[in-house]
């Protein structure tokens, strides 16, 4: 029992972690990468789709994307699409290549960019410790129905206690490289 609780939490927090660097791959830097169009939805004969299944995303140097859509018509949508997006990019069209220039980042927005990573490592942070709090709650009903007792649960919570600290180390860790890729100009 005690074991499929520490089991079920260390899965739970690997989740957070996943989910932590899905998010920090939707934070700039200053160099193209592909995954930075990946929330990006285009209308595709009417329901919104994911840019990378109507159209190649690609890097053609280390500061330009090429998006080539499947079908000629969707070039004008997925550049609107690209326009809209909140991601602050301003595509061109040369034939059926839209081509997605990375701005330069200014100071102000790579401290925004840092503000954002670091509020998604907060949130990352919180979820790992709601699950921590979840484990101990479910060995408390273990020790409420006697199924466990007083010391094997005091020994089950140090054990979770350590496994989220061993989380939190790595979200922090991720953290301090994300800081590190935004600041280098």
């Amino acid at each position: 029992m005690i074991n499929e609780i520490k089991k079920d939490a260390q899965e739970r927090m690997q989740k957070s972690i996943d989910s932590l660097h899905h998010n920090f791959n939707k934070i700039r830097t200053g160099r193209a990468h592909p995954s930075i169009l990946d929330a990006v939805q285009v209308d595709y004969y009417g329901s919104m789709t994911p840019i990378n299944q109507v159209a190649q995303v690609n890097i053609e140097d280390a500061r330009t994307l090429t998006v080539v859509p499947w079908e000629q018509a969707m070039v004008p949508k997925v550049e609107k699409a690209i326009i809209t997006s909140e991601l602050g990019l301003n595509p061109s069209t040369a034939g059926t290549v839209i081509r997605v220039p990375m701005p330069m980042l200014t100071e102000e927005t790579r401290k925004g960019y840092i503000k954002q990573a670091r509020h998604e490592a907060e949130n990352a942070r919180v979820a790992v410790r709601n699950v921590r709090r979840d484990a101990n709650n479910d060995l408390k009903a273990l020790l409420k129905e006697k199924e466990i007792s007083e010391d094997e649960q005091r020994q089950a919570e140090d054990e979770v206690q350590k496994i989220t600290d061993r989380f939190v180390a790595e979200i922090d860790k991720v953290l301090a490289s994300k800081e590190e890729d935004l600041m280098q100009v």
